[in-house]
């Protein structure tokens, strides 16, 4: 039976209506999925490792499908990308704005660093840091997450290294990787001891790098013979 003009268009919007909002329940599992799936992989990564955490234990633990998650993510591989893109930009969003608050001159501002970590390292859920371990349980060949913990490496340093040249640092990227390699030994020993005033000790090595930071190294003396043609 054709239906007359008048009735067609309301029946027709009715069934749009409903497709839309089948479309945005949709969505709105996909994204509610997706954060579970996160949330779990990021926890039992952090905890057992990533070679250790089989695809069956994440969704256990997320209450998905395993179609879900393989609708989502593709595979094993890029929900670990995902959960260290998501686990670096929180961790950078928290770090930064942990030596930033309060104000303050660079120097201060990086004085905060440590403290700021040893209430990290006194969390309950601390389980090192994702990229270290990442890297550290894979062939060290493998760049896949290298490049990802390098990617995560370099806004932090940049950050760092932009308070050390406010700070009046003659040298300020070398003062950055300097409490960088500070970092991430504090992690490490963190992680082996479970002891978070690690995080003191590293913070006074910090302090004693601060104020010879800032003295300016001579210029190297060129040689005898360099000399003597100056001299000319």
């Amino acid at each position: 039976m054709i239906l007359p003009r008048s009735d067609l268009l309301p029946r027709m919007a009715k069934s749009l209506a409903k497709k839309k909002t089948a479309a945005a329940f949709t969505a709105g599992d996909d994204e509610s999925a997706r954060g579970r799936l996160l949330n779990a992989a990021t926890h039992l990564f952090c905890k057992n490792g990533i070679n250790a955490t089989g695809i069956d234990a994440i969704i256990d633990e997320a209450g998905t499908a395993k179609t879900t998650l393989y609708k989502l993510f593709g595979s094993k591989t890029n929900l670990v990308h995902a959960v260290l893109e998501s686990e670096g930009r929180q961790w950078r969003e928290w770090f930064i704005g942990a030596i930033e608050a309060g104000g303050g001159d660079p120097q201060t501002k990086l004085s905060r660093i440590f403290p700021a970590l040893k209430t990290w390292f006194a969390e309950e859920r601390f389980y090192g840091c994702p990229f270290i371990n990442a890297v550290a349980e894979h062939d060290k060949d493998a760049k896949q997450f290298r490049n990802i913990a390098l990617k995560h490496k370099k806004v932090v340093l940049a950050h760092i290294e932009k308070l050390a040249g406010e700070m009046g640092a003659a040298e300020p990227a070398v003062l950055a990787h300097q409490l960088a390699l500070l970092i991430d030994g504090a992690i490490v020993a963190a992680m082996v001891s479970c002891d978070p005033t690690v995080a003191d000790t590293a913070g006074l090595a910090a302090d004693n790098l601060f104020a010879p930071a800032k003295v300016k190294k001579p210029k190297r003396a060129g040689s005898a013979a360099e000399q003597q043609l100056l001299a000319v």
